[in-house]
């Protein structure tokens, strides 16, 4: 079995109101809370796209279902490698522009230096090693609004990427399938951060 992916977009003031150690447990709950109807549930985990709990009013979370991934973290990591590969061959402005988007969430431009496993800076539990870490990746409220505004500038440029994608991509093990694929899931990271950042939220995605 790999690794799985929840990943949720929660306003920050909320989780401050709790202790480090709570805030993924609140998290969890939030979404998923026990006394949820079982009926209900089994429509809400077949759904696509944004899930917002029915029992939160007003809502301080949510959490998004990646249509193409089926829960699974190994798409977006196959896409983030996919980028790295092929983001030399970008045109210098597309290549910016993606990287301020992508970066810290399903890419990372220097893994030595990732903050994301340790906790997001202290904002979440830290692990004691990468592996064991109880979050994959942290956006903080502040940084999503340039990563909307860069995902505005490269979405209307992304077929320029077929050509790069071919090159270092296709074919290849431990890269997107097909240039669709890559295409289509790096469009839904577009809705969940122009959606999050239109509420001022950050994110957080959950193993």
């Amino acid at each position: 079995m790999g690794l799985d992916l929840t990943l949720l977009a929660a306003d920050w003031q909320q989780l401050r109101t709790l202790p480090v150690k709570d805030r993924i447990g609140a998290l969890s709950d939030a979404v998923c809370p026990p006394e949820l109807d079982i009926a209900f549930y089994d429509t809400y985990v077949c759904a696509e796209g944004w899930l917002w709990p029915p029992n939160q009013d007003p809502p301080w979370c949510g959490e998004y279902h990646f249509a193409c991934t089926t829960g699974s973290y190994w798409p977006h990591s196959c896409a983030g490698d996919g980028w790295d590969d092929m983001r030399h061959l970008a045109e210098a402005s597309l290549r910016e522009a993606m990287d301020g988007f992508l970066r810290d969430l399903i890419w990372v431009e220097d893994p030595d230096a990732d903050p994301s496993w340790s906790g997001g800076g202290g904002f979440f539990p830290p692990a004691t090693d990468r592996y064991g870490s109880p979050v994959l990746l942290v956006c903080p409220p502040e940084a999503v609004p340039a990563k909307a505004r860069a995902w505005q500038r490269a979405a209307p440029r992304l077929e320029e990427l077929c050509g790069p994608f071919a090159a270092e991509c296709a074919g290849w093990a431990g890269r997107p399938d097909t240039f669709e694929a890559f295409t289509t899931l790096v469009r839904e990271w577009g809705e969940v951060v122009t959606e999050t950042a239109r509420r001022g939220w950050g994110l957080v995605g959950l193993p």
